[in-house]
């Protein structure tokens, strides 16, 4: 292993191996990223004529070189209008990532073609890697963003741990097989994309630096961006970091003017204590994850859809009760609440309809932690009425996102 950087250099290491150069910087000084359409009618002229020549010398390279790339042939091998379309985004990537320069951009493609060759990195989403200590937990999809793009989820802290981190990456074989793995996400959320013109045609990706050990992921974070840089031109639409420390809203001042515009429109930075409020611009509640202050547990991917969830916020110093009315004797609510960054009271009452009846305490009033997750809870009611959730923000100045749902359930009706 190379010897230790300097302070300096490190920081430098560490920034680059985050701010991988496909999606990247700030919403605070810069206009939010605007997806490319592929539409062949939004591209200049001189685009236009640089995605012909790509063709014409793919074409004629491709008698040395595989040209199938995530299922779709380049050029098509059919003359179908949606073959055209599929490899027409894909060439769009590589000569984005190469400014247009054609040359540059079928040197990229053959490489990167050989690269999946050698690497077996078509056959890899069915490959058992071993590590399912890290499944939902280290790298992982889970859900989409509002405009339909597959999410993944990135957090190293656990590597915090000194037996996990030599678990993973004690020696060069176990950092090989961490990389299978780490590209085998990858293309797992590459699957969902669409390849078509107005289609999804790159993820969001979500990174917690919280705990993250940096030197001692040095290695492994420089590789990763080695090979996403190389290899998945214009895959991410926008880099979400959560849980930044002030060091690292430090460093990216310093960087940031060496970055492009394009580049900085990508990144979204957001301290500890915003995780939610931030994560609920981009992404529903029913698809974050409930540890960043979402309703979407692991268990309940398996089952299809997420159920939509209703978002309001919690001022400072105010209460807020949700009524949940028309409950039959006999039915059974289930529901779900959040509010990002909880510190604040919770409690949960049903009440009667029938007068003389009692209020009953479903949930007694308790202070939520700001780590607590998304309460998961039902209630069966014995008679007809209403249920309230309460969450007493009055002791906090600070306002809050939040989110609910739930569902009634009578012997053999579904009511919402």
């Amino acid at each position: 292993m190379d010897p230790s950087p300097t302070t300096t250099d490190h920081n430098k290491t560490f920034l680059h191996s985050l701010m991988d150069s496909s999606a990247t910087t700030t919403p605070r000084r810069t206009p939010s990223f605007k997806e490319d359409t592929y539409h062949l009618h939004n591209l200049k002229p001189s685009e236009k004529k640089s995605l012909q020549d790509l063709k014409d010398k793919l074409t004629t390279s491709s008698d040395d070189h595989p040209t199938t790339i995530w299922g779709v042939p380049l050029p098509p091998t059919t003359t179908t209008s949606d073959a055209a379309e599929k490899s027409d985004v894909i060439l769009l990537k590589f000569l984005r990532a190469r400014d247009f320069r054609v040359q540059d951009s079928l040197n990229m493609l053959l490489k990167c073609l050989s690269w999946r060759k050698d690497f077996g990195a078509d056959a890899i989403v069915e490959e058992e890697l071993g590590f399912q200590e890290l499944e939902g937990v280290v790298a992982y999809m889970n859900g989409f963003d509002r405009e339909g793009h597959p999410v993944c989820y990135n957090a190293y802290g656990v590597f915090k741990d000194k037996e996990m981190y030599e678990k993973i990456f004690g020696d060069n074989e176990k950092l090989k097989r961490f990389l299978r793995w780490r590209v085998q996400v990858l293309e797992r959320g590459i699957k969902m994309l669409h390849f078509k013109a107005g289609g999804i045609n790159s993820i969001i990706q979500v990174t917690d630096l919280k705990d993250m050990p940096k030197r001692e992921l040095r290695v492994a974070s420089n590789h990763i961006l080695s090979l996403f840089q190389d290899n998945y031109p214009e895959m991410v639409a926008r880099k979400i970091f959560i849980n930044v420390p002030w060091y690292f809203s430090m460093l990216y001042s310093m960087f940031s003017p060496f970055l492009t515009q394009r580049t900085k429109s990508k990144f979204v930075l957001s301290k500890e204590g915003n995780v939610a409020e931030t994560l609920y611009k981009y992404i529903r509640p029913e698809d974050v994850p409930v540890q960043y202050g979402g309703l979407s547990r692991p268990s309940e991917l398996k089952t299809g859809p997420p159920k939509p969830a209703s978002e309001f916020t919690v001022k400072g110093g105010e209460k807020v009760n949700i009524q949940i009315e028309g409950i039959e004797a006999g039915a059974t609510i289930t529901w779900d609440i959040v509010v990002g960054g909880w510190d604040l009271e919770y409690s949960v009452e049903y009440i009667p309809l029938a007068d003389g009846s009692y209020t009953i305490a479903v949930e007694k009033p308790r202070k939520m932690s700001p780590t607590e997750e998304a309460v998961h809870n039902s209630y069966t009611a014995k008679e007809a009425g209403k249920l309230v959730l309460s969450v007493d923000n009055s002791a906090s100045r600070k306002r809050k996102v939040a989110s609910y749902r739930y569902l009634v359930r009578k012997s053999t009706v579904i009511v919402m």
